[in-house]
């Protein structure tokens, strides 16, 4: 038992079941599924976790009907093909003693794609539009309505009759169940709509539907949104009153629901949409606030998510008795083995989520399955784990202390080579040091503690003021050598007057140089984390800004629910200008001359005290005789791009290293 955590790991019983630990893995889609179904991937996925000492695991959303199709990757369980795989990740979480459910969903008018890229067609309570995917649904017939709450039972029970231990129904981000209850989203006049009483009957007759097709001994829960922060949404007090209704609900004298799974958000809205998975500008555990007041009219579980990275967040919250368990399953992608690392207490040893959303549900959004930008290994289980034991040791020279480099240098010594890593600067972390300085990213440094960390246990040689030099290629004497220098600042062609002050990104952010008083340029070419960054750090300073960019709209290149939080923050200084589909192309003593992307039209920003430019990076090369040694160039030293790809990279270069020299060994061996 942990002796710094000792409320996370007491186990729990909820209904007849009882949980290890405190530690969820919340339901999240993955798009790790099999044609709607569950495969070896998701299985793999899941496992990892089970594995690394998760109590709970609960499974992405499973359409109840046809009608649920909210994603072209959704899990769907309608009909009796989807039972094996409910079967073998049962077996594989049950395997390593945790706890798994499964959520039962129905998205209402929260549909994002239609079939082969047409516009998707939803089924809601009353045809009021969806903004936020710009969806006008079709309104439910009464006979409509009942074949879904039979769906929500039949999936139920062809899910727990596979060895779910239990399932939830989802009623949390503005999905259908909520749909019916909101006022504003419900406008029938029928049985289902109107009064209180009528607006909580589709969920109400759920419940009862769930509990008797189960029967008294699976666990039945729903998660729910304690406050949609959204303007015009629900708020707490309307909430509460529908949990104390729910909480009162019995069929066959049976409870229907056996805990209450508490989140915050509106899928619905750009501003409320952000709480499904907030970013690193939201504070750790703030929606257990929530949770709190739900405890105070429920004796039943209650869990909450909302940014738990670390379990000292946990413990806290458990322990002051705001939460009964802890969502953490950002904390779980970006490290699987942070139940096990906590209740040893080798909290030194946790690769910690800094909530970047890049790799998470950033990927979920582009429609490919999920990893992490700090361990690309989750989501590609099969692919890279378990990590290869290479059979001859070879001298690994690995030239860059950034992600890729550090990444590359862990995983092959953690194979058995023998590494050594050299690099330029006094600090390990390239250019994520620079992105730490940005306002609103101070967590993203994070990620260069982790991998450094990472390196130095699995015993790599580390060198920091040490630049790559033909003699130490002649000391080191590798068998293989790894490039990953990195990307250096590059300045755009501009037409510059001599008497204006222009400077680069990256020596602004080194440097943080004092800037005449005035209106600043702020000019970004790809639409990123560094000009929305800069020109909100020097907003919330006081100064106006006009933000140019060459992209669509300003953070275009960012997660959505990241780039809204920024966006939204900038527009509340009022001090920044966005000027859109624009690039440099000169300055003068006070005027930035922009060119459309679009076509012939050049913008003047007037009253320019300072430009402040974010160009194209450049990769650095290295000109060194590297003799018989072969050689990889991996992350921005082959083509600028994010730490997401060094990572991977860093990754990928290690682990065909590995490959490589297995494949030379069994050579050997059928040789000999």
């Amino acid at each position: 038992m942990s002796q710094l955590f000792p409320h996370l790991f007491e186990p729990i019983t909820i209904g007849s079941t009882t949980i290890r630990n405190r530690i969820v893995s919340s339901g999240h889609d993955t798009v790790l599924d099999d044609h709607a179904h569950i495969g070896d991937d998701l299985v793999a996925y899941h496992e990892a976790r089970a594995k690394g000492g998760a109590g709970l695991i609960v499974l992405q959303v499973s359409g109840v009907h046809e009608t649920a199709r909210y994603t072209s990757h959704v899990l769907m369980a309608t009909d009796e093909s989807s039972v094996p795989g409910y079967q073998n990740v049962a077996e594989a979480v049950h395997r390593h003693g945790a706890t798994i459910f499964a959520q039962l969903f129905h998205p209402g008018r929260e549909v994002m794609d239609g079939e082969r890229g047409m516009a998707p067609r939803a089924k809601a309570p009353s045809d009021e539009p969806q903004e936020r995917f710009k969806v006008v649904p079709e309104t439910l017939s009464t006979a409509e309505i009942k074949d879904i709450i039979a769906g929500y039972g039949e999936a139920a029970k062809r899910i727990a009759d596979s060895g779910i231990d239990g399932v939830e129904i989802v009623a949390s981000h503005g999905y259908l169940p909520i749909q019916f209850f909101t006022p504003a989203l419900n406008t029938r006049t029928d049985d289902y709509g109107g009064s209180p009483e009528n607006r909580r009957r589709f969920l109400t007759e759920v419940a009862h539907t769930v509990r008797q097709s189960v029967g008294p001994d699976v666990v039945v829960g729903v998660r729910i949104s304690g406050e949609d922060k959204t303007e015009d949404g629900l708020v707490a007090t309307e909430i509460l009153d529908l949990i104390e209704h729910l909480d009162s609900l019995t069929a066959d004298d049976v409870d229907c629901l056996d805990y209450f799974s508490i989140t915050a958000g509106d899928s619905s809205t750009l501003q409320g949409a952000v709480h499904i998975v907030p970013s690193m500008q939201i504070d750790p555990g703030y929606a257990a606030n929530l949770s709190e007041q739900i405890k105070k009219i429920t004796a039943k579980t209650v869990m909450v998510a909302g940014r738990i990275n670390q379990p000292h967040e946990a413990e806290a919250a458990i322990a002051e008795g705001r939460t009964d368990m802890a969502i953490m399953t950002r904390a779980m992608i970006c490290d699987p083995e942070i139940a096990n690392k906590s209740e040893s207490d080798e909290v030194d040893e946790i690769r910690a989520c800094i909530g970047c959303n890049q790799a998470c549900i950033g990927h979920f959004q582009q429609g490919v399955p999920i990893s992490c930008i700090q361990y690309p290994e989750s989501g590609r289980e099969l692919t890279f784990l378990p990590r290869p034991t290479v059979r001859t040791r070879l001298k690994i020279l690995v030239i860059g202390g950034g992600p890729a480099g550090l990444k590359a240098a862990a995983v092959a010594a953690e194979q058995g080579d023998d590494v050594v890593l050299c690099e330029k600067e006094p600090h390990l972390g390239g250019a994520v040091l620079l992105a730490q300085e940005l306002l609103y990213r101070s967590e993203f440094g994070g990620a260069a503690t982790n991998l450094s960390a990472e390196a130095a246990r699995a015993g790599v040689d580390i060198r920091t003021s040490a630049p790559a030099t033909q003699n130490l290629i002649t000391e080191v004497a590798p068998d293989h050598v790894i490039i990953a220098t990195g990307a250096e600042q590059r300045m755009p062609a501009l037409e510059i007057a001599d008497d204006a002050l222009v400077i680069g990104a990256r020596d602004y952010l080194r440097k943080s140089p004092d800037l005449p008083p005035g209106r600043v340029l702020v000019t970004d070419w790809k639409g990123d984390w560094i000009g929305l960054g800069i020109a909100l750090r020097l907003a919330e300073a006081g100064r106006h800004v006009s933000l140019a960019t060459a992209a669509n709209f300003a953070g275009a290149a960012i997660q959505q629910y990241t780039r809204t939080l920024l966006v939204s923050q900038a527009l509340r200084t009022g001090r920044v200008q966005f000027v859109n589909d624009a690039r440099l192309v000169g300055v003068d003593a006070d005027t930035g001359y922009l060119q459309s992307t679009l076509c012939e039209v050049v913008h003047e920003v007037d009253d320019v005290a300072a430009t402040i430019v974010s160009g194209a990076p450049r990769s650095v090369t290295v000109d060194l005789d590297f003799g018989a040694a072969s050689v990889t160039v991996i992350g921005d030293a082959l083509a600028p791009r994010t730490v997401e790809e060094a990572v991977y990279e860093g990754l990928t270069a290690a682990t065909s290293l590995a490959a490589r020299d297995r494949a030379v060994a069994d050579e050997r061996v059928v040789t000999a």
